[in-house]
């Protein structure tokens, strides 16, 4: 989720541009092929291999309740979702979006690409309503159990950005992935409980004022 993050195959063997080989797998590689001569045969094109890089979901559980609304928390929480939006675009990621506000979590994305429609959708997205953070957390557990079997070579990372204005942090369900939590509870009185959030999940901690996720 870092920007120099780049989750690709690494080089295969064969050159710059990977292993090439003769058969239907990947793009045609024009130079090589006429290299050898002119192709009289299917079996004589050369083609440059597809990547074996796993499928990657990006999952976000964004608490955009009534409390994100102090100090612009989720305006800023928005300029850096936008950008890692983006990010997941260009790398060809899905991306997946549970709401944690108001009476029950809700999805709002599920494992599509990201694109202009989720831009749109977070561009209008407010604060209000209560924090059902810990309904999240179960939710998102449940589902990725249920897209593990659907998909099970997909490789999964969560995001759980709040302010961790919770009233209380027991009874957790935790995803079984690699989590990061985002604390986006800004001004001077801070009661630090996204910090905790973290330790118990076994998640990386970031402050939204320290360091950017994207």
């Amino acid at each position: 989720m870092d920007r120099d993050a780049r989750s690709g195959a690494g080089k295969a063997t064969g050159g710059r541009h990977g292993a090439r080989s003769s058969g239907t797998e990947g793009a045609i590689a024009w130079v090589p092929t006429l290299l050898r001569g002119r192709p009289r045969r299917a079996g004589d094109l050369l083609r440059q291999p597809r990547s074996r890089r796993p499928a990657q979901l990006w999952l976000v559980i964004l608490d955009h309740s009534a409390s994100t609304r102090r100090h612009g928390a989720l305006t800023q929480a928005k300029g850096l979702l936008a950008d890692w939006f983006e990010q997941a675009y260009r790398q060809r990621v899905s991306v997946a979006v549970l709401q944690a506000a108001g009476e029950r979590p809700e999805w709002s994305f599920q494992g599509q690409r990201s694109g202009q429609a989720l831009q749109v959708w977070l561009e209008q997205l407010g604060a209000g309503g209560g924090t059902p953070l810990l309904a999240g957390l179960a939710e998102a557990h449940d589902w990725l159990k249920t897209r593990r079997r659907q998909r099970p070579g997909e490789e999964c990372r969560l995001l759980l950005v709040t302010d961790g204005r919770l009233r209380e942090l027991e009874g957790l369900a935790i995803p079984d992935c690699p989590i990061r939590v985002l604390d986006i509870e800004l001004g001077p009185l801070r009661l630090g409980r996204a910090a905790e959030l973290a330790r118990r999940l076994g998640a990386e901690y970031r402050h939204l004022e320290e360091v950017p996720v994207v």
